[in-house]
């Protein structure tokens, strides 16, 4: 081997012992922002198919369905119970609203992400005397409701013409002597059903729905 050549490999293994500390990828401190994991559900609303059980009379609703941890509304097609001489309109749409969140959602639905939290077994009963016009008395007390239950329940009654004069808190007691509250559907409660607040506020005797005048209560 002559000089030359002892030189060149001298230098190249050099240059070897000073690349091993830089192979594969170097650690580092600064934060990498990827973003948000990507959505396993679609939340895509399936076509609008008004259809129901031969015969059977309905009302087109918004029923407000969880997907993505959110409250997406679905366009259904709602059968209402048969009348009977003691419930009056706003019982008898009430309750059918209530059989439509407890209803399980299609297949399709389930595959984009939809569900439902409302407990089956809920009713809705005849206000008291002294609540408010449009006041829906559940089976169980709304405040002992999950939070994403009764989200769906506020959000759902609130579009329904026969519960709310316009734009405006929904009125609902328990079954028992307790005042009736009202809850609002906000966007805030839309996107966050789970932080709505346990308790609404008590609502005076004689007001409607649409207009409420709130009692303020002990924090």
């Amino acid at each position: 081997m002559t000089r030359r050549s002892a030189a060149v490999l001298a230098a190249l293994g050099l240059f070897a012992l000073g690349a091993l500390p830089g192979c594969g990828i170097r650690a580092t401190t600064v934060p990498v922002d990827v973003g948000a994991a990507p959505s396993r559900v679609s939340c895509k609303k399936p076509p609008s198919t008004p259809t129901g059980p031969s015969g059977v009379q309905g009302i087109r609703a918004t029923v407000e369905m969880v997907c993505g941890a959110q409250l997406v509304g679905v366009e259904r097609l709602v059968p209402i119970p048969e009348k009977k001489p003691s419930r009056d309109a706003v019982v008898l749409v009430g309750q059918a609203l209530l059989e439509a969140l407890q209803r399980e959602p299609s297949a399709e639905e389930r595959e984009a992400g939809f569900t439902t939290e409302v407990p089956a077994g809920l009713t809705a009963g005849a206000p008291r005397p002294g609540d408010p016009a449009g006041t829906v008395r559940l089976s169980r007390k709304p405040e002992d409701l999950p939070p994403v239950a009764l989200s769906q329940i506020v959000c759902t009654l609130s579009e329904s013409d026969a519960l709310s004069a316009g734009p405006g808190p929904v009125v609902l007691g328990g079954p028992d002597s307790d005042p009736p509250r009202a809850w609002e559907c906000s966007d805030a409660v839309r996107s966050r059903p789970e932080a709505v607040p346990t308790l609404g506020d008590v609502v005076r005797p004689g007001t409607t729905t649409g207009a409420p005048t709130p009692v303020p209560t002990k924090s």
